[in-house]
């Protein structure tokens, strides 16, 4: 019956279809629609092929391509070990192994986006997503109260963009480029000095204030200060980025030599990424680091008991290595390319960031949190900060740059990292 049924269907159907089409044999038009199939599956596949071949392609440059990324197994690593183990050193160890490839590929995936919004914006999302592993730390330690970690991280991480990265980034610029002096935008680099000495400026009064005994409110006017300082200096910086993007659009174009035809400018790195593709590689990857950041929070104070390391050297000096690993490859990269404007945006544009944006960022987020985040830095680091910008404000007036200014940046950075290694912060000056 099923039989018989199907085939009056059949036959139900084609008259309905020669009604419907009483100039046009059905031959012929069964031979078009069926050409008309077999094209569009032609199509469907070539397109699902393409797109597979893409994804494929995207994978491999983002997280197989890069020699860096043999270190990302040690982030699930480390999550294993957590709950297998509890061993706060290797815990802290391997996760800070596992996020250093993720921040290296942020920086990789920002570059590729910068294609597709120019040089001017290119160099603030460098800057930005290069701080994201910093700001996702901070805010993980400010909702664990560990208020002493977040100052200290961050901290470091201005004094490691601005010694060692920018150190490593001329010293690398001048073995490469020997035969002459590299030069950059004085101007830019005059209003960037500025900048790190006006941040300096809100970090060190709640200090001041701290310690000669001057409050009107004992234990609260710092804090009163602080927030209102915050709140001073994001308006600066928002005034920072409006200066740049639209007054000065022409802060990260590199300054071209007298003679120099600009031949050796002329070589561009490829495009290996669509523009939402480095979009979304930019939300996986900061994902990954959000989730790795909360087990390194919760490691700290036992690696720092487990490997006999004070807290103020891990959070000074071991944090900022890995969270400022973007900046390092980016500033390095473009310093042999002799592009220093852009290197210069990128290391110190993330001091800047971190100084006038992150800590301020922090401090507001922590009132709103009802947490007691001040910029009161204690006097030991305060001061650091102070005459690390007097050294590169110093090092950077001239507009120049070679090997041995660089060698001195990071000369200068190894006696930061043996200050704090033999540094304990005092037990009275807490959260």
């Amino acid at each position: 019956m099923q039989i018989q049924m199907g085939s009056v269907e059949d036959k139900v159907d084609q008259d309905n279809f020669d009604d419907h089409a009483p100039f046009t044999s059905s031959p012929s038009a069964s031979k078009v629609h069926t050409f008309d199939f077999e094209t569009s599956v032609v199509d469907l596949r070539r397109s699902s092929i393409f797109n597979i071949t893409r994804l494929s392609r995207s994978v491999y440059v983002v997280l197989i391509k890069a020699k860096i990324n043999l270190l990302l197994p040690f982030g699930p690593l480390a999550i294993l070990l957590h709950y297998l183990t509890g061993h706060h050193g290797w815990v802290f160890f391997f996760t800070l192994l596992g996020i250093t490839p993720l921040a290296e590929r942020l920086g990789y995936a920002t570059e590729q986006l910068a294609f597709y919004t120019g040089p001017t914006v290119g160099g603030l999302l460098n800057a930005t997503f290069g701080n994201a592993t910093e700001m996702i730390i901070s805010i993980y330690a400010l909702k664990s109260d560990m208020i002493r970690v977040v100052q200290q991280s961050l901290l470091g991480s201005i004094l490691s963009n601005m010694l060692l990265v920018l150190g490593c980034a001329f010293f690398t610029g001048g073995i490469a480029h020997y035969k002459k002096e590299q030069v950059f935008d004085k101007a830019a680099a005059v209003v960037n000095s500025g900048l790190l000495l006006m941040a300096v400026m809100g970090i060190l009064f709640p200090a001041v204030l701290y310690f000669t005994h001057s409050e009107v409110h004992q234990g609260k006017s710092v804090l009163s200060l602080s927030r209102f300082s915050s709140c001073v200096m994001l308006v600066a910086y928002a005034s920072y980025l409006f200066f740049q993007l639209r007054s000065q659009q022409n802060v990260y174009t590199p300054v071209v030599e007298e003679g120099d035809n600009g031949e050796n400018s002329d070589e561009e790195e490829e495009i290996e990424l669509t523009k939402w593709e480095a979009i979304i590689w930019l939300a996986i990857l900061t994902a990954w680091v959000s989730i790795l950041s909360g087990y390194l929070v919760d490691a700290i104070e036992g690696a720092s008991e487990s490997l006999n390391m004070s807290m103020a050297f891990i959070s000074v000096i071991l944090l900022p290595i890995v969270g400022n690993a973007a900046e390092h490859a980016s500033a390095i990269m473009f310093a042999m390319k002799d592009k220093l404007d852009i290197t210069i945006g990128v290391a110190i544009g993330s001091s800047i960031q971190i100084s006038m944006f992150v800590i301020p960022f922090c401090v507001v987020v922590g009132w709103c949190m009802g947490k007691e985040m001040d910029l009161n830095f204690q006097l030991f680091e305060t001061t650091t900060l102070f005459i690390t910008v007097l050294v590169v404000a110093f090092m950077m007036q001239e507009g120049t740059s070679n090997y041995f200014k660089g060698l001195m940046l990071i000369l200068c950075y190894l006696i930061v990292a043996a200050s704090f290694y033999v540094h304990v912060d005092p037990k009275n000056g807490d959260d």
